[in-house]
């Protein structure tokens, strides 16, 4: 092969994957990544196929709102923020953008990220054409290009003095560490309602994309659900059996109920041990984006009462709520072990997983073996209960069968009083500043309580309520205070 002929099929495997750039925003995320990411090979995951798919229907005009709530160090800014409009630009180099993040120092890094893009070789050789910055506005907040087109980054409450555009993304538009606050969550969303969102050149065909971890459940994800946006809506595990179709292509993807988003970077472990980190109510939130009130829905985080060591007690009893199946996306089989003093309850322990019949069977022996004091074991007769109870009743003594009363509302609202009243105790996970980790589930059960009825699964709370309930009979009243 002679040397003009190697250039020529250099030249033509070059103009190749220029023209496949063009026409895919993803295949130009994967060629435009080395640029950002010299050392860190680009991993590909579905997600990615996804976000970019609406990406490029907001670009196509058939999506002017969107949202995006997804977990943290999922490549949302580099996708959203930088690469989208580096490549947007190819196309319509006159389109004018407004940038805006939490914190100024966060809009510039992705300001000054956009313009290494565009500035890099790579993209110059390709488009050079279309997209050169203007050399008398070229700044780290600010530059324009010589078709007029500009891209302008501030933070949530920064000047926009005078500054418009086609498109509007608003990238984490609150502090981590300050969502709980609500002046500092009520000045981001004043921003956006009263500033940002009337800086649109076209109210009716340009856009505004929102992109976001979930922090708090009046957010500016909120807002913008009510407002109606097209949600993208992301948990790093899948809850519940999920249907997602791809926007452009019509592809299909198919979430099963304890699916990870991105297994190659953050599996199960990962996952986990990041959940211990955070706390189940942060994780819950960033990770699976359904913040629960701070206080609480029907049960008020606050009416929880902890102890350091369980007190003398009078009685021991356990609430075991059973699945109707098991697999992946059943719901989990709880079980809760309390005692009682006086009118006081002490939770002291919880099993909960996703179990088959059998491994049902066997956790609920091990739980009456660790505390043979029982005396009480209620197993609600609803799905494989039943089954569960004719086969452990000839081998541990208490089990009665139990059928709920009431729907599950009305069963938690009937238990509300006594929680409210200071009556039930946890142990504390942190007695001395630390997690101890035979009390590892506390915060989960704390949190699922809170969430309740909005949470994915209400095992927790109904095997809660069956104690409860079980607890203010008053015809139990002298056997529970032997």
């Amino acid at each position: 092969m002679n040397r003009d002929h190697l250039i020529r099929q250099i030249q033509l495997q070059n103009a190749l994957l220029k023209k496949e750039a063009e026409q895919s925003l993803r295949r130009y995320v994967e060629l435009a990544w080395p640029i950002l990411e010299p050392s860190t090979p680009f991993q590909s995951n579905w997600h990615i196929d996804y976000l970019v798919e609406h990406l490029e229907a907001v670009t196509a005009g058939t999506i002017t709102r969107l949202l995006v709530t997804i977990p943290p160090r999922y490549m949302k800014s580099l996708l959203v923020s930088i690469l989208w409009p580096t490549w947007e630009w190819i196309h319509h180099p006159s389109r004018r953008w407004v940038f805006a993040s939490y914190a100024e120092s966060l809009a510039v890094k992705h300001s000054v990220d956009r313009r290494t893009v565009l500035q890099s070789a790579w993209y110059r050789e390709r488009w050079q054409d279309r997209v050169t910055l203007a050399s008398d506005q070229n700044e780290k907040r600010e530059f324009h290009n010589t078709q007029k087109g500009h891209m302008v980054a501030t933070s949530i409450g920064g000047s926009i003095l005078g500054k418009g555009g086609s498109r509007i993304v608003v990238d984490d538009p609150h502090n981590p560490m300050q969502a709980e606050s609500d002046v500092q969550r009520e000045a981001a969303l004043s921003f956006f309602s009263r500033t940002l969102s009337t800086r649109l050149d076209n109210k009716n065909t340009d856009a505004i994309v929102v992109v976001m971890q979930r922090l708090h459940e009046r957010d500016l994800a909120s807002l913008c659900l009510e407002l109606g946006y097209t949600h993208i809506c992301l948990p790093a595990e899948a809850e519940v059996p999920t249907t997602l179709v791809f926007p452009r292509s019509g592809r299909i993807q198919q979430r099963e109920a304890g699916d990870v988003l991105w297994p190659a970077r953050e599996g199960p472990a990962v996952l986990a041990s990041q959940q211990r980190l955070l706390g189940s109510a942060a994780y819950q939130s960033q990770y699976q984006q359904r913040p629960a009130p701070a206080g609480g829905l029907l049960f008020k985080r606050d009416w929880f009462k902890f102890y350091d060591e369980l007190p003398s007690v009078n009685s021991w009893l356990q609430s075991w709520d059973m699945t109707f199946k098991d697999g992946p996306s059943s719901d989990f089989v709880v079980g809760l072990q309390a005692a009682r003093k006086g009118a006081d309850l002490y939770l002291i322990d919880r099993v909960k997983g996703q179990l088959d019949f059998t491994s049902t069977c066997r956790r609920v022996l091990e739980l009456y073996r660790r505390y043979p004091q029982t005396r009480t074991i209620l197993i609600e007769e609803a799905a494989n209960g039943s089954a569960i109870v004719n086969v452990l009743s000839r081998q541990v003594s208490g089990i009665i069968p139990v059928t709920p009363e009431g729907g599950k509302y009305a069963r938690a609202q009937a238990a509300a009083p006594m929680l409210e009243a200071g009556n039930v105790w946890l142990p504390n996970p942190r007695p001395y500043g630390q997690l101890v980790p035979e009390r590892a589930w506390v915060d989960d059960f704390v949190h699922q309580c809170c969430l309740f009825p909005q949470a994915a699964h209400d095992d927790d709370v109904d095997a809660f309520t069956q104690l409860v309930a079980r607890c203010v009979q008053p015809e139990l009243a002298t056997f529970l205070s032997w």
